[in-house]
């Protein structure tokens, strides 16, 4: 019965483990001093001096309009070209093997995050391949003839050097097949 502890001890432990009753808005309202003044924000060198940009920058230059103002690819829409937007679709194609079809010993899957292709299909109906002007950066592709325009935004960067463009005279579809780039693919293909 030694371990036992009698009840002035009991009372004893509850007083020194139970909070002291307080209200809430006592507590908010006590001004803390010593070590519960301070917090995260207080670690380190004080900063003397804190720098605050101004809400309202005015541009220093002679700009018309500020960076936020102009929408991205806005340089591509004409309204007054008035040739037709053809209908396209962006596809993602992989590179399967035999190990990966019968053995499963890559890492590829389904995903769209296992590609290392990327193919657009545009719809030109009644166009000649000697009409069409396509130009593909590294994140933008356009094409031009005479009766469709497209400026496009690719979901991914490609590489815009090496690519392949053709056009299916059967079905008037012109198939561009990207590679696209993207970081971590080393660890993704390898």
């Amino acid at each position: 019965m030694d371990s036992l502890l009698t009840l002035p001890q009991i009372q004893a432990l509850t007083s020194l483990l139970a909070a002291p009753e307080e209200n809430e808005e006592e507590l908010e309202q006590k001004p803390l001093s010593g070590a519960g003044a301070q917090g995260p924000g207080h670690i380190g060198p004080q900063n003397k001096s804190q720098t605050t940009e101004p809400a309202d920058r005015k541009p220093t230059n002679k700009d018309i309009w500020a960076e936020e103002e102009v929408l991205e690819g806005a340089e591509f829409d004409d309204i007054w070209d008035k040739r037709q937007q053809p209908e396209y679709e962006i596809l993602f194609k992989q590179r399967v093997g035999t190990e990966d079809v019968f053995l499963g010993v890559s890492r590829k899957d389904g995903s769209t995050a296992c590609c290392e292709d990327m193919v657009i299909r545009i719809n030109l109906p009644d166009t000649k391949l000697s009409d069409v002007t396509l130009d593909v950066n590294d994140r933008f592709l356009t094409l031009r003839s005479p009766h469709y325009k497209l400026g496009l935004h690719l979901p991914h960067a490609v590489d815009s050097k090496n690519g392949k463009a053709q056009l299916i005279s059967s079905t008037s579809l012109l198939e561009v097949t990207l590679t696209m780039k993207r970081e971590l693919d080393f660890v993704n293909f390898a």
